[in-house]
């Protein structure tokens, strides 16, 4: 006979409104106030994170940050900053490493974990959880939301219902009867046009969702209604992988006015790229499909896409979007611009060499840049390019891991 698996234990950590908790947490002035990290709110950039003091005024991340500001002037508006983010994200996972080395981030802020063999040392999947909640604050002094089941999408579920610093334990065998009453807009997989397609169905639960033959939803959507069955029984076997890579990293900006000045769109595409393959060197990836992003006076948004060789080097970068951006027919006039890098796997040292002449060059002067970058400031050293106008751009966006 062979060994009986045991049962799996996944939990899932999200931190609480993270940019936000980090700037209450360093700032005393803000704390309990409606704090708003973001574009600058006399711009049209959009909103990174809004406190939970902030969402009751109707502040959510990705609103105009404009918006944000009409629905809550006395809110506390402060910029972005990415590398204090990381920093403390850094810690957490640090943390998280503690428990298993079975962790897989999602996100700067959330990330699965795998403790099923850490039961025998650190006890039932609660008992851990509250150990991690608790030691995540004692290390950043930030709250945490965590969710415990059997497998990775009901542990996320889970982790959502009771922020901030909750934590919400599903027993197993209890999952569909947890899921029932929950919206079918919880199930991984349902979006605006899924929901309108199952509410004119009659479906508006999970619970509901879970009664209807597969028949039905094989005939109405494929596999895919299949694939959403199975969530609604609780079901999902999904491994958690320790060390996957970052679907994508980018940039993107919104400008004060919206434009046609080819040049002012292609230095800002040259910046992006920068800051983009500085991300991807730290972080030890190369790409190879390269992604541009426009949005239009309108609200239209198009995005083109070129694939090649694996790269982290900014000048490859730019010259790929702006070969993207030169195939395109500006019809009306661009408000947003934005470049992202996919495909990614580690970037082998030396290798990047062997695909370009001068790219092994190219490398050493950007580590080069790297590090006086991270000791002085990213507008330390630029590209020639860039010194003789600075991009207008509002609501800069950095990159950010698939998330």
């Amino acid at each position: 006979m062979g060994q009986e698996v045991a049962p799996r234990t996944i939990v899932h950590v999200d931190m609480d409104a993270f940019y936000a908790a980090i700037e209450q947490r360093d700032r005393p002035e803000a704390r309990g106030r409606p704090v708003i990290v973001g574009a600058d709110p006399r711009g049209r950039g959009v909103v990174s994170a809004a406190s939970y003091e902030a969402r009751r005024f109707g502040v959510h991340s990705a609103m105009p940050i404009g918006r944000a500001f009409r629905l809550c002037p006395e809110g506390v508006f402060l910029p972005v900053d990415m590398d204090k983010y990381a920093g403390v994200s850094r810690e957490i996972m640090a943390v998280l490493a503690g428990f298993t080395p079975l962790v897989e981030p999602l996100s700067i802020d959330e990330a699965f974990l795998d403790v099923t063999a850490s039961r025998a040392l650190h006890g039932d999947g609660a008992t851990i959880a509250r150990a991690i909640k608790a030691q995540i604050r004692a290390s950043v002094s930030l709250p945490a939301s965590v969710g415990v089941a059997s497998n990775k999408f009901v542990a996320k579920v889970a982790s959502d219902l009771r922020k901030p610093d909750g934590l919400v334990v599903v027993d197993r065998g209890g999952e569909a009867a947890f899921l029932a009453k929950l919206p079918v807009s919880r199930l991984w997989g349902v979006g605006r046009v899924t929901g309108e397609e199952l509410e004119s169905m009659g479906i508006r639960t999970i619970g509901q969702l879970a009664l209807t033959p597969d028949s039905n939803l094989l005939a109405r959507f494929g596999k895919h209604g299949s694939d959403l069955l199975a969530l609604a029984h609780g079901l999902d076997d999904r491994p958690v992988e320790p060390g996957a890579a970052p679907k994508s990293m980018g940039a993107e900006e919104t400008f004060e006015r919206d434009t046609r000045d080819l040049e002012l769109l292609r230095a800002t595409l040259r910046g992006q790229s920068e800051r983009v393959a500085r991300e991807l060197r730290a972080e030890g990836y190369a790409g190879r499909t390269v992604t541009l992003k426009l949005r239009f006076a309108d609200f239209s948004t198009i995005t083109r896409a070129h694939t090649d060789d694996p790269t982290q080097d900014g000048l490859g970068i730019f010259r790929r979007a702006d070969a993207l951006f030169g195939r395109v027919r500006l019809t009306q006039a661009v408000r947003l611009i934005g470049l992202s890098v996919s495909g990614l796997g580690p970037a082998g040292a030396g290798q990047l060499s062997l695909l370009d002449p001068d790219a092994l060059r190219r490398e050493r002067l950007a580590r080069a840049v790297d590090r006086l970058a991270a000791r002085f400031g990213e507008t330390t050293v630029r590209p020639a390019s860039l010194m003789g106008r600075r991009p207008r751009g509002r609501g800069e966006t950095p990159g950010g891991q698939g998330r």
